[in-house]
């Protein structure tokens, strides 16, 4: 049991508190990072837990990265991919369908992919969700030039 940010080794009391709050292996002190970032930035638990999950498969994924217009859950500048985690399920309004549609206008203007994950799939199928955004990086490295 190491913390997967530090590699540091884990008691078992801070690995309980760990997965019991955010379902990850982290340290305190990252642990109380991460806490602190879902406070000040608004960062869904299952962005937390997708970028873990994506960072123990090697991928170097980026926190609350700021596109030049908002804030993004996880990006992933290598292949231009950024990803945005649905927290909730309410009716949508046409305004944020169009506010939708304007992010991923903006997104692609600046040659970046915005993809969707609905929160419910990061909680029930994680390793899944995994699979299948690194077989969108894939994709993209095949059609895209990587920086």
């Amino acid at each position: 049991m190491t913390c997967l940010e530090c590699t540091k080794e884990l008691s078992y009391l801070d690995h309980k508190n760990a997965i019991d709050s955010l379902g990850v292996e982290l340290c305190p002190s990252h642990l109380k990072r991460m806490e602190k970032l879902m406070k000040s930035k608004g960062t869904p638990l299952e962005a937390i837990q997708l970028y873990y999950g994506l960072k123990e498969e090697g991928i170097n994924a980026m926190l609350e990265w700021w596109d030049g217009k908002k804030s993004v859950d996880i990006a992933i500048s290598r292949v231009k991919l950024n990803i945005e985690i649905d927290a909730t399920y309410e009716r949508m309004t046409h305004e944020q369908a169009i506010n939708d549609l304007e992010e991923a206008m903006h997104s692609f203007k600046n040659g970046f992919t915005t993809i969707r994950i609905p929160h419910v799939l990061i909680q029930h199928y994680l390793k899944d969700t995994v699979t299948n955004v690194i077989g969108i990086m894939d994709g993209l490295k095949a059609n895209i030039k990587v920086i």
